[in-house]
């Protein structure tokens, strides 16, 4: 078998980097079959510089590029590897709570097994979605603790049955104590040690204020800090806690009994300080440790070991393998290491009792239990399903829910903003989202009958009322003080009013409404053919199409929209080239809109040169947009320029809501069930099928994220983006009726 490891990796200075440099080694040295195994890594790096990597590297990912993992993706898929092993930890991994591993793994063609090194009983909700979703991906989760299997299926969802229990390794390296003592001048030395990188949760300072009382009365006692400060504290705080451990011993008067070893010493080097030792100490501050590696090397190498109760100490010094103190309490320590001390059989017994359970965690038995999952793994893959004509499922859609849209609206009209899932005031409102707002509001009345629906649209509808001008264009932005803030909107708002007033005049629930948005639109009218933004002139094109479908005699609207069209079809005709079939040089914001708006002429002016044009550039961008098999919106960072690289992020909710309106059209119009199956595709962008694999919808709140940004989800709940989702939702629902209606 072929292995592809990814995590950190010597000589970066880590502990999952020597986790992932024991399981390779070991796991290759486990072959099943007369086959060798081979097995190369994939390394993680913490910054621009490149290390120094041995042959078995063969690629690293730059932890905050994100195209590094995409590149790492492809590299796996055409390596020869049959399964891919991922040793994840949120920190070490790009984007908020190393959300940039998700992309990558949704690229391997392999099977996944991952390896969780950290598995929290209290997540954020972004540490939860990032983790249920690799835990998706994964044929297996491996867990070194009986605890987090518990968390995993309880808190995560993870099905009990994918979760597989594997202990830490411990290396084979086994040094006898009076000689490693001699070696590093301590025969006369009773030694307690603790080793790992340092920070303020390893609680060093429990251990110092204990020593006193021991050295009262042992004088031989010496307490050993081996470890360097951790890269991450040292990045943020400097040496500040080391020189606090230092100030403290130096107060305490124990110079002579503690000793600071700042170095990150090999294995070997390690193992014989861990055998010079007499007791082992990890003062922990707080439970919240699932896997500690240096706790499994201490047992794993006989040690005699006193800790806090952390989770994973709990576990590994059941049954006499350990004493365990709690936590801050140093005089509890104090005693437990004299009983020890004064004790000699006590200590010997649990040395015992640790070096016989450390024989059946060694790095070979757990390679050889990873060599045998990865077997079992590969056998089960399953194979490629046959896609149904449609994938169009209804049923996987959350409940329709107007609660968060109630909660941004007053009696004024929609805040534009929101934090998190709470109305922002201080930016007002705006004509924009009204106008959505409205749109959303007479569809879910129409297709739901939602009472709720219907008593919105006269708050939007006075509204557009309020922020129309006196020449027919319309002012965008209000303060919530209700205060103008503009003149003259933009093209696209004025132009976005016009989409949201056609549909009311196609689809009005009574005569007010009806009257009442006929009187705005037709005062708008002498605008529509001044419009120069071509977005503003699709909006334009899309909401005069809306009007025509109700009122086809209106040859003066008709005259008008062929004028627009035109323009939009000029626009294609200068820019397109054999491989550049767009309206612009450029892709930007809201583009299935352009495509869409011909869609709309198409119907009502009937000419094939729109048709034409309107599924040309319909592919063209189905092309850039749907090749992985999923929506990848382009994102409005830097956009997408003819010949140059696309922009991954920001992505927009209302880019995708663009996508299923466009093909929802498209499908209306041809009955070719490709475009109800690019439909569907295009709406999971919300449900989490996009590029960063994470979930906009928020199903606490009803509203919809903000985007997909380059750190991960924009938790920030606003209008545009809520809408964009409910519009997407309740169009999915009318295709539906539409496809079933052609069955």
């Amino acid at each position: 078998m072929k292995f592809a490891y990814i995590g950190t990796y010597p000589p970066r200075e880590c502990g999952i980097g020597t986790f992932t440099k024991n399981l390779r080694i070991s796991m290759l040295n486990n072959s099943l079959k007369e086959d060798t195994n081979e097995g190369f890594l994939v390394a993680m790096s913490d910054n621009e510089e490149c290390s120094i990597y041995p042959e078995e590297v063969k690629l690293m990912i730059r932890q905050e590029f994100q195209r590094d993992y995409l590149e790492a993706a492809k590299f796996i898929n055409i390596s020869g590897a049959d399964i891919c092993i991922l040793e994840h930890e949120f920190g070490i991994f790009g984007g908020q709570n190393g959300v940039y591993i998700l992309p990558l793994l949704h690229r391997l063609n392999i099977p996944l097994v991952v390896t969780l090194h950290t598995v929290l009983k209290k997540p954020s909700y972004n540490e939860k979605a990032v983790l249920q979703e690799i835990c998706k991906m994964s044929g297996k989760v491996v867990v070194m603790s009986l605890k987090a299997i518990g968390f995993l299926t309880k808190i995560y969802k993870v099905p009990k049955d994918k979760i597989e229990y594997i202990e830490h390794g411990v290396p084979d390296i086994l040094f006898d104590q009076k000689q490693s003592k001699k070696e590093y001048k301590l025969e006369r030395k009773k030694v307690l040690l603790t080793f790992g990188f340092i920070g303020r949760n390893k609680g060093i300072e429990t251990a110092i204020k204990a020593l006193p009382k021991v050295v009262e009365k042992h004088k031989n006692v010496i307490y050993i800090i081996l470890g360097k400060t951790h890269p991450n504290v040292i990045r943020h705080s400097g040496e500040e806690y080391r020189i606090y451990l230092m100030k403290l011993v130096k107060k305490l008067n124990l110079e002579n009994h503690v000793l600071f070893l700042n170095e990150f010493l090999n294995q070997n080097e390690l193992f014989k300080y861990l055998s010079a030792s007499d007791i082992y100490i990890t003062p922990y501050l707080n439970e919240a440790q699932i896997t500690s590696g240096t706790l499994s090397y201490a047992v794993g190498v006989g040690s005699a070991v006193i800790s806090t109760p952390y989770w994973h100490a709990e576990e590994l010094l059941a049954d006499e393998r350990g004493k365990l103190f709690k936590f801050n309490d140093h005089n509890a320590l104090s005693s437990i290491i004299l009983n020890l001390l004064d004790n000699p059989e006590e200590l010997k017994k649990l040395r015992s009792n640790a070096f016989e359970y450390g024989r059946k965690t060694t790095w070979t038995k757990t390679g050889k239990k990873y060599v045998e999952l990865s077997e079992k793994l590969i056998k089960e893959k399953p194979k490629q399903i046959k896609k149904k004509e449609t994938v169009l499922d209804p049923l996987i859609l959350p409940p329709l829910s107007l609660l968060h849209i109630k909660r941004l609206t007053d009696d004024t009209g929609i805040i534009q903003h929101a934090k998190f899932g709470i109305p922002n005031l201080k930016y007002g409102y705006c004509l924009d989202d009204n106008a959505r707002a409205l749109l959303m509001s007479l569809m879910a009345y129409k297709q739901k009958k939602n009472a709720d629906a219907l008593k919105l649209c006269p708050v939007y509808l006075s509204y557009i009322h309020y922020m129309q001008n006196t020449d027919g264009t319309f002012r965008n932005f209000l303060s919530f003080k209700r205060d103008y803030l503009d003149e003259t909107g933009s093209e696209d708002s004025f132009a976005r009013t016009i989409w949201a007033l056609g549909y009311l005049l196609g689809n009005a629930p009574n005569d007010a409404y009806f009257q009442s948005g006929r009187e705005i639109f037709f005062k708008a009218l002498p605008n529509f053919e001044e419009l120069k933004s071509i977005r503003s002139i699709a909006y334009t094109i899309i909401g005069i199409s809306l009007y025509l479908y109700g009122t086809p005699a209106d040859e003066g609207m008709i005259k008008i929209l062929l004028s627009l069209t035109n323009k939009l079809i000029n626009h294609y005709e200068n820019n397109k080239t054999d491989n550049w079939k767009w309206f612009e040089s450029l892709l930007a914001y809201d583009n299935a809109i352009l495509p869409l708006a011909l869609l709309h002429a198409f119907k009502i002016l009937k000419e094939k040169r729109i048709k034409k044009v309107a599924f040309e550039s319909l592919d063209f961008l189905s092309e850039i947009t749907l090749k992985e098999g999923y929506l990848s919106i382009i994102g409005n960072e830097k956009w997408f320029v003819k010949d140059g690289e696309r922009s991954l992020f920001a992505q927009q909710p209302v880019d995708a809501l663009a996508m299923v309106l466009m093909f929802h059209k498209a499908y209306n119009l041809t009955k070719e069930k490709k475009y109800l199956n690019n439909l569907y595709t295009s709406f999971m962008w919300f449900l989490g099928e996009n590029d960063m694999r994470m979930i906009l919808y928020d199903f606490e709140t009803n509203g919809c994220c903000d985007g997909l940004e380059s750190y991960g989800i924009n938790r920030n709940q606003g209008a545009e983006s809520t809408l964009a989702y409910m519009i997407s939702h309740l169009t999915i629902l009318q295709a539906f009726e539409d496809f079933h209606e052609t069955e």
